[in-house]
């Protein structure tokens, strides 16, 4: 049942930032299923709340399996414990608590003093990499990064003339869509702007609450104002981040065409605290190699997608995937941790976790 509610709560990817993803299932004396839901952002009701409407009278006695702790406090919505305590929950079965301070412990707290019987852990491995970039958000104020680069076999991410389409196949470029809709901002470096010139914009063809927000690092404003990013902003939001002593023309210009510009001596951490400001709480890196490279060093790397490509580039000019100052030795590499693979066509997708950083 609890893997049902994870099943349920994985609904609202793209649907709940800056909130959680949540899923409930109310399951009566009988083990017979009365009431699902899932928390979606605008519709303002809780996954619980949603599941308690269907269930009805139903609810009397039954038991709540829960992905998320139910909160207590007062917010767009009225608590979710209270609900569950008025229509007569007798247990409550959650994965993790939820770390917001507004709601963390308090929840179960009061589901307890309340007379319910609370079982906590069940699947926590699981549900806390479902919410692995709300959780990191709310302990931090920084949104949860991560790195995505498509390479060749040879760790490459372009040719020593600087052609980099496509290294991937089709299925490969697919997933990578895929990922862009689970996460609230892509952010490039000026290089792979001025090199590929992309979009980068979602376009999965799945139902996203946000538009996908475009951040740009360029400190000496070398973003052309007829690039593609300069000419979309209609289409999906634009933040780029330059010095403040850059050409002022080209400033008029690209804030004529909506492109939102935060002028500052800024480092990385900066950067990610300013976007935290704005309540977003995911990013996909998606190079270039310099920019990989400074947060790798910087140990702001939550999580690493690499696709690799059968192909073989070749060449001591042809640039590879990380830059950067690096690692003096093996024993300090960035060694990944619950690595995962999967097959896209030809391409292979490797996911893990930097073990420096991995989330706890």
């Amino acid at each position: 049942m609890l893997r049902r509610a994870l099943d349920l709560a994985a609904r609202g990817v793209g649907l709940v930032s800056p909130g959680p993803l949540v899923g409930t299932v109310l399951v009566d004396t009988n083990n017979n299923v009365v009431g699902e839901g899932f928390y979606l952002y605008d519709l303002i009701r809780h996954a619980e709340t949603v599941a308690l409407e269907q269930a009805g009278e139903r609810a009397r006695g039954a038991t709540a399996y829960v992905s998320l702790e139910p909160h207590a406090h007062h917010g767009r919505t009225p608590p979710c414990t209270e609900a569950l305590i008025k229509a007569g929950i007798r247990r409550v079965v959650a994965s993790i608590e939820d770390p917001n301070p507004k709601v963390s412990g308090r929840g179960f707290a009061q589901l307890r003093d309340a007379g319910l019987e609370v079982c906590i852990g069940l699947l926590s491995v699981e549900a806390t990499r479902m919410n692995e970039a709300y959780i990191h958000f709310m302990r931090t104020g920084r949104p949860f990064v991560h790195l995505k680069m498509a390479v060749s076999l040879d760790g490459k991410i372009a040719t020593r003339t600087g052609d980099s389409r496509w290294i991937t196949g089709e299925d490969a470029r697919k997933r990578a869509h895929e990922l862009r809709h689970q996460y609230d901002a892509v952010m490039v470096g000026c290089g792979t702007v001025r090199s590929d010139n992309p979009l980068l914009t979602d376009r999965s063809d799945k139902k996203r609450r946000r538009p996908l927000v475009r951040v740009v690092l360029d400190r000496c404003l070398h973003i052309s104002t007829d690039s593609q990013l300069a000419r979309s902003t209609t289409e999906a939001p634009v933040i780029l981040f330059t010095k403040p002593d850059v050409d002022a023309s080209t400033m008029s210009t690209l804030a004529a065409q909506n492109v939102e510009l935060v002028k500052e001596n800024y480092d990385l951490v900066s950067v990610l605290e300013e976007l935290g400001r704005r309540s977003i709480q995911s990013v996909l890196v998606e190079g270039g190699a310099t920019l990989a490279g400074l947060l790798m060093d910087a140990d702001l790397v939550n999580k690493v997608t690499f696709f690799i490509a059968p192909k073989i580039i070749g060449g001591t000019a042809a640039k590879s995937a990380v830059g950067g100052e690096g690692t003096g030795t093996l024993a300090d590499a960035w060694e990944l941790e619950d690595v995962s693979v999967t097959q896209h066509g030809r391409d292979t997708e490797v996911t893990g976790y930097p073990r420096r950083n991995r989330l706890r």
